[in-house]
């Protein structure tokens, strides 16, 4: 018996560290656009979050030692590891951990192919949860004297939509990049076609969007609305994740309508695209992809009963169907 729970060990223990690996990775990119406030280092994106919330819904409770290992290797990345930032760690991993929970209550489904179950992962997911994490992190920045409390909610709201952001943005992509991937299924030529140029378009209008010296950060939604209609969350996500980055990267650069503004104004610009962008694709894409299936259903239904009128009375439906001369 102790023999082959000692073989079983390392497949118990992998899962866990790709978590670590994958939260870590996840932790240095964030960590390349980091904004400091008086010595707190906080993302505008941090995708470690969203990495948390995927894996707690693909590998369920067991994954949370991964997230605790992924979340010490990147503060021991940031700086010395020290005792209170096992509560940093601690706070890391209850919020997903509290959202994956609440998702799961509320009978959230991966596919992500109803508008609920895209509402859930905004407010169950991403919104609510991350309060943990970022109210739990400021308040031991504040009482270990690494931030002043002048600093406080500066600090922690930048930290919550962080957070946030990672869910909403990240989640999603890596559910549907999973659900890609298994099913396999090769593009047609018009729709290999359409969504090179979609992908094309989101580079070119986005660049245009965020370095311009005009104000013209709306452009990037009808990139968004078009990529969520045609391509449902399979288009959205990708696209609203680079809408994400590129922002941040003119935001942090203080480039185009992000110019001459201070540190504040800038987060605050940032974050309501950012939020904006992610609410677009994913609540339209669920929405669609939910209209789609009924009427897919209802088609079922009506070949279904025109099965069963045939069977009942051969020929019956030919003379519904065919119109009077």
């Amino acid at each position: 018996m102790r023999t082959e729970g000692w073989r079983r060990l390392p497949a118990a223990l992998l899962p866990i560290l790709a978590v670590a690996l994958a939260y870590y990775a996840g932790g240095l990119i964030g960590l390349y656009q980091r904004v400091v406030v008086d010595g707190a280092e906080v993302t505008p994106l941090w995708l470690p979050t969203g990495v948390a919330v995927t894996a707690l819904l693909w590998l369920g409770l067991r994954a949370w030692p991964g997230i605790a290992l992924g979340t010490y290797l990147t503060i021991e990345r940031i700086a010395d590891f020290d005792p209170p930032g096992l509560i940093i760690v601690a706070g890391n991993v209850l919020a997903p951990v509290c959202a994956y929970l609440m998702l799961r209550r509320a009978g959230f489904r991966t596919e992500l192919d109803r508008l609920r179950d895209a509402l859930a992962l905004v407010f169950l997911g991403g919104l609510w949860p991350m309060l943990i994490s970022a109210t739990i992190g400021t308040w031991t920045l504040v009482l270990t004297g690494d931030l002043p409390l002048s600093q406080f909610w500066p600090v922690w709201s930048a930290w919550w939509a962080g957070d946030a952001m990672g869910v909403l943005v990240l989640t999603p992509l890596l559910l549907v990049l999973r659900r890609v991937v298994t099913a396999r299924r090769p593009l047609d030529g018009y729709r290999a076609a359409e969504a090179a140029a979609l992908a094309v378009t989101a580079v070119v209008v986005t660049l245009v969007a965020t370095r311009s010296s005009l104000s013209l950060l709306f452009l990037v939604f009808p990139v968004i609305i078009w990529a969520a209609v045609r391509f449902q969350l399979a288009g959205s996500a990708p696209v609203t994740l680079l809408v994400s980055v590129l922002t941040i990267s003119a935001a942090t650069d203080h480039a185009g309508p992000f110019a001459e503004h201070s540190l504040l104004e800038v987060m605050i610009n940032l974050q309501a695209l950012n939020g904006a962008a992610a609410l677009t694709g994913l609540l339209l894409a669920a929405l669609v992809t939910e209209q789609n299936n009924v009427r897919l259903k209802i088609e079922q239904v009506c070949e279904d009963l025109a099965e069963l009128v045939e069977h009942l009375a051969p020929g019956t439906s030919d003379r519904w169907t065919e119109p009077d001369d």
